[in-house]
């Protein structure tokens, strides 16, 4: 006999699965899957457009592995993941276009196979719910064509957490040890902190209820990505303590900070709130914010009625996990840092909203309720879209801004191979087609002496930003106006 909560899956699944062929049903289970994933790839492509800039984060990460510009800095809290996600495209190509297709296509197929993980722990209609609600959410849509991590630790947290509960489930398959390990590799190889905190509670599952069996694929995965940060930090940093200490200073110290209304001021199209002033975005926009956890409960107490306790709680708990650090111990915010746990948090709450709209009762009641729940969703889906559309008007401006400022200093003599030093160096190197370099913060990674002894053999350009003073070794220098800012250029190389 089949114990414990694995009967109680067994059964549900059983109950809720049509009599007929088995692959003709598993295909028209699949399909409703597959449609979320392609309309999540369209949407991309048709509102974040592939002519979006790259930003400054994602110069970081795909310059690393392309020919065609000089390295960014790599600070110590970053991973290698995207550079290797985007290498297949960015070591041979230039195009920005073809890389947010690539990205596009790619986070679409990674949805599909996550939901996918999912196929026997809740019906369909939960699963294209949940995926449609996490699709649709403007940072998900915003992020999924970007270079950047934290989508891929969402999509790797998905199929960790369903491949755990189906290799439960199913008695041990193999092939759901697979998936625990695909999936915790790549949130490990992208972000090794949200990987230990998404499997901890996996981890005790395991330990409690004697089920061992899936530990070893959680570690090799963890393992998978976190060996070579650490091989990085004693080849590059020093040692693995002192490249944590050089984490913990960039991201401004980390402790016990509570970051929840930093996360809520980031909900109106922030990409990053540091420091984190202003006024909050209006009540319609973070409503959805307040309404998740209130849905959670929901979910689990059905969930409890349902007798699919396990597939419910474990989900809400390890979106708690990896959401805490980002609330509660980080001095600044970004919306972006939140999707894990939105992901994981997607299907208990469309489990939820299904109950709301089938729950027993007088056909008036159930006429009323469910007209609310899809007035909630259509406005909820309104709201998302107007902060989509905003912060993407937003980033196309700032990047085009780049553009142009990289236009005007090849006017001024700068041209590759280059250096830029001063404010927004990176993003400005980038365009530009130099290096960067800075001589103090979080990128430092060069001297004054290494800058003059540069300035010698290949262009150097200092931009300043507005109302700031220059450095000793840049104000003789050439002065133009670009813009805002303000470009020296080292003598030898002005056309100013």
């Amino acid at each position: 006999m089949t114990q414990g909560s694995g009967a109680l899956l067994v059964g549900q699944r059983r109950r809720e699965q049509p009599p007929g062929p088995g692959r003709p049903r598993r295909m028209r289970g699949t399909r409703p899957i597959a449609l979320v994933a392609g309309l999540f790839t369209l949407a991309q492509l048709v509102l974040v457009r592939p002519t979006l800039g790259l930003g400054w984060d994602e110069i970081v990460y795909v310059s690393q592995v392309t020919s065609h510009h000089p390295a960014a800095f790599f600070s110590a809290p970053r991973s290698r993941g995207v550079s290797l996600l985007v290498a297949p495209v960015a070591s041979w190509s230039d195009s920005t276009a073809l890389l947010r297709i690539y990205l596009a296509v790619l986070s679409g197929l990674a949805l599909h196979l996550a939901l996918r993980c999912w196929r026997g722990l809740f019906p369909t209609r939960v699963l294209v719910t949940g995926g449609a609600f996490f699709a649709t959410l403007w940072i998900t849509l915003f992020y999924g064509p970007q270079a950047m991590p934290n989508y891929w630790v969402a999509a790797g947290a998905l199929i960790t957490v369903g491949c755990f509960l189906r290799h439960r489930d199913g008695g041990g398959a193999p092939g759901a040890l697979w998936g625990g390990f695909a999936g915790t590799a790549l949130m490990a190889w992208m972000r090794p902190t949200d990987a230990v905190y998404v499997t901890v509670p996996l981890v005790v599952l395991a330990l409690v209820t004697r089920r061992r069996r899936a530990l070893p694929a959680l570690v090799a995965g963890v393992a998978a990505g976190v060996v070579p940060w650490v091989i990085e930090a004693y080849a590059w940093h020093g040692g693995l303590s002192a490249r944590l200490a050089e984490a913990s200073r960039i991201q401004g110290g980390l402790g016990w900070h509570i970051a929840v209304g930093d996360q809520l001021r980031s909900l109106g199209g922030r990409a990053l709130c540091r420091p984190c002033t202003g006024e909050m975005p209006a009540l319609v926009v973070t409503l959805w914010w307040f309404a998740l956890p209130l849905l959670a409960v929901l979910a689990l107490v059905v969930a409890v009625r349902r007798g699919r306790t396990l597939p419910t709680v474990v989900p809400l708990v390890c979106a708690a996990t990896v959401a805490f650090p980002y609330l509660f111990m980080i001095g600044y915010a970004a919306p972006r840092f939140l999707q894990p746990a939105y992901a994981l948090l997607a299907l208990p709450v469309a489990d939820a909203l299904w109950h709301l709209v089938r729950a027993p009762g007088g056909g008036r009641r159930r006429n009323v309720v469910t007209a609310a729940v899809a007035l909630a969703v259509a406005g909820h889906l309104a709201v998302q879209l107007a902060v989509l559309i905003a912060a993407v008007d937003r980033n196309h401006d700032s990047r085009r801004d780049w553009a142009r400022t990289a236009a005007r200093l090849h006017d001024l003599g700068v041209r590759p191979p280059c250096l830029i030093t001063g404010y927004q160096a990176i993003p400005i190197g980038y365009y530009t087609g130099c290096s960067s370099g800075a001589t103090a913060g979080h990128n430092e990674n060069t001297t004054v002496a290494e800058i003059l002894r540069t300035a010698d053999s290949i262009p150097v350009a200092h931009l300043t930003g507005p109302g700031a003073t220059p450095p000793g070794y840049a104000r003789p220098w050439p002065a133009g106006p670009i813009g805002e800012l303000t470009a020296r250029v080292a003598p030898r190389w002005s056309r100013g």
